[in-house]
């Protein structure tokens, strides 16, 4: 298993370095020691506490019941709309969710900077990647 350092469990989770060594010190996320005496947390053990955790974050507060498993509630943070089209941006959590639509859809769903929104994702390809060099 991969090992991380508290600076990349940080960016994995989209949280301080300040608020991951709290989690460490605080026995919140488990850790230890490499041979070098940095604290460093070993990845399954990161991939379970993301998920617990992941119920922590924006939650979809819209009581629809959906098929699709991959929602992300978040706020809008741009629209551009043009004469039939709308591209809509949200920040979900640490995630960055651009949507293309209809601008009649942007306008009759009230989107604009500010407002809360839910963007669910529901498709049949989904591309993994891996940093090169990460193959067991």
């Amino acid at each position: 298993m991969p090992l991380y350092r508290i600076r990349d469990v940080a960016d994995l989770l989209g949280v301080s370095d300040d608020t991951a060594r709290r989690w460490s010190d605080a026995g919140t996320l488990a850790s230890s020691k490499d041979e070098n005496g940095r604290t460093v947390v070993d990845g399954a053990v990161l991939a379970a506490f993301a998920v617990q955790h992941a119920a922590s974050a924006a939650t979809d507060t819209t009581g629809v019941t959906r098929s699709a498993r991959n929602h992300f509630a978040g706020l809008v943070t741009r629209v551009v709309a043009d004469g039939v089209m709308a591209q809509v941006e949200m920040q979900c959590g640490p995630h960055r969710v651009v949507s293309l639509m209809s601008r009649e859809a942007a306008e009759e769903l009230g989107l604009e900077p500010g407002s809360r929104a839910t963007a669910v994702v529901k498709a049949t390809t989904v591309i993994v990647e891996t940093p090169e060099g990460n193959r067991s």
